[in-house]
């Protein structure tokens, strides 16, 4: 029987080590299927989902044991089951003034109308007019079904005047 499990990864960043990851799933029979994987704060970041044999999954930890030993610390964990997730999907991104705190006043918000968040990525950039840091977060949620566009944008917007929401890549 198969099994999914997520691979974590974090350490120096350096040429080879998604080829060593990737050498590791290959020797274990298992099949990479989706991933996340990243240069953060310097260092190499992120994780793999890979479906494997069963059986085969002591020889998975054993070369992800080897990996370590090139400076990366792998951990693996397995998957849910089931996803019994419901709702509509929806891609909104935002833009504002860079400040402390803007990451858990939006997930704040989004957690008070039960929205899940499925994908989060945020960088910070110099905007083209005065140079001053802004914020940029680019999400996939799962939105209850009786909870419209209009409301998601209003309460996220309502944090602040500089908060814009865009829906434009609503469409998944």
């Amino acid at each position: 029987m198969d099994r999914t499990v997520i691979l974590t990864v974090v350490g120096s960043d350096r040429p080879g080590l998604t080829r060593a990851i990737a050498d590791a799933v290959y020797a274990a029979g298992g099949n990479w299927l989706e991933s996340h994987l990243s240069r953060l704060g310097g260092k190499y970041v992120g994780s793999v989902l890979v479906e494997l044999p069963e059986e085969r999954l002591d020889e998975l930890e054993k070369a992800a044991c080897e990996i370590d030993a090139f400076g990366i610390k792998v951990d693996i964990i397995g998957s849910a089951k089931t996803d019994e997730r419901t709702g509509q999907s929806l891609t909104i991104e935002i833009v504002g003034q860079d400040r402390p705190g803007i990451v858990r006043e939006v997930t704040t918000v989004l957690a008070g109308l039960e929205i899940n968040i499925e994908d989060f990525a945020t960088a910070i950039e110099g905007s083209a007019w005065s140079g001053a840091p802004l914020f940029k977060g680019k999400m996939k949620l799962l939105v209850p079904e009786n909870l419209s566009t209009d409301i998601v944008c209003e309460a996220l917007e309502g944090i602040s005047g500089e908060i814009m929401v865009d829906f434009a890549t609503a469409a998944n």
